[in-house]
């Protein structure tokens, strides 16, 4: 019905850049929202931005505002996230995922059980 797989793995310096990708093959003819979460060892998986269907409207975790933008091209059914002035607190395993469609999305953005599609995760390592 919904797969999602992103990209963009990498290993950056703290105040580096990366963007990621979450390519995004669809059933319907109607965009889902989307988010991305990431999951450090340990610790609870936990939204980091949201994005509408229509990329009209846009959620984003006090901790990374200023610092990322979240976009998408529906077009080339892609989300993406670029990151920037990267902390080693940045450091986790992240996730794209898609809001069930029955949710508001403001609200939605934040409950990481409102998202039913989900991708495989890619590592991001801010390390110097």
């Amino acid at each position: 019905q919904l797969q999602l797989v992103e990209s963009g793995v990498g290993l950056v310096q703290p105040r580096g850049s990366l963007q990621l990708s979450c390519a995004v093959s669809e059933s319907t003819i109607d965009f889902d929202a989307i988010g991305w979460f990431r999951q450090a060892p340990g610790k609870e998986r936990y939204v980091v931005s949201c994005i509408s269907g229509s990329g009209r409207f846009t959620e984003y975790r006090d901790a990374v505002k200023g610092r990322f933008i979240i976009s998408r091209d529906n077009a080339k059914n892609t989300v993406y996230l670029q990151m920037t002035r990267l902390k080693p607190e940045a450091t986790a395993v992240y996730y794209c995922a898609a809001q069930r469609k029955d949710r508001p999305f403001n609200l939605a953005c934040y409950v990481p059980s409102d998202h039913d599609r989900w991708g495989q995760g890619t590592q991001v390592t801010v390390s110097s």
